[in-house]
């Protein structure tokens, strides 16, 4: 059974990221959207459902510090707050798009719509192939990328419980594909 996976380097990580950066301004969108995964740990549902209102006030003609929505999945309200690499990301795609409060974020270029969840995938697959990613890599790689380098990071591991809303620590654990590698580097920097 194929399970989906972080990306785990950070060297793997700048590439991916990068992907759609380095290209078209059209594909802005595009990075934009892996960046939001990355950085909010949200479901792709989630992420496609977003409207600018969601992340600018136009009163202030300023992003907002935090985005406020009830999770699809779960019917959870939940809060993430905006950091400086998504702030950019978000302002490069709208000084392109120059979009409406009540605009889609990621617009499908056939209309008022949000792509889908499999134009989602197709975007996401495409920048792994190319940066040279394994296959298990999908949109959910995002937000599993988000908790894996949190945790390599220190984060507990109940505040990454809470931030995914899941109802075990075990949960959790599975969830963040922690391998034998990761287990080795354990041994290897704890020497006593």
């Amino acid at each position: 059974m194929s399970t989906t996976q972080p990306i785990r380097t950070r060297e793997e990580l700048q590439k991916f990221e990068c992907f759609y950066n380095d290209s078209s301004p059209l594909h802005k969108r595009n990075y934009l959207m892996i960046i939001m995964g990355l950085n909010t740990a949200l479901r792709i549902t989630d992420i496609l459902s977003l409207h600018w209102e969601a992340v600018y006030d136009s009163q202030k003609q300023a992003l907002r510090e935090h985005i406020e929505l009830t999770e699809q999945k779960t019917g959870k309200n939940t809060m993430i707050a905006l950091n400086d690499v998504l702030k950019a990301a978000l302002l490069s795609w709208f000084e392109v798009k120059r979009p409406n409060p009540q605009d889609y974020i990621f617009e499908s270029m056939r209309g008022k719509k949000a792509i889908d969840r499999c134009q989602a995938y197709r975007i996401v697959r495409k920048a792994a192939a190319e940066t040279g990613l394994s296959k298990h890599i999908s949109c959910h790689s995002l937000r599993k990328t988000f908790g894996y380098h949190a945790w390599k990071q220190g984060i507990p591991p109940a505040i990454l419980m809470n931030i995914y809303n899941h109802s075990s620590y075990q949960i959790t654990r599975q969830y963040l594909c922690i391998d034998q590698d990761d287990k080795d580097n354990v041994f290897y920097q704890v020497q006593l």
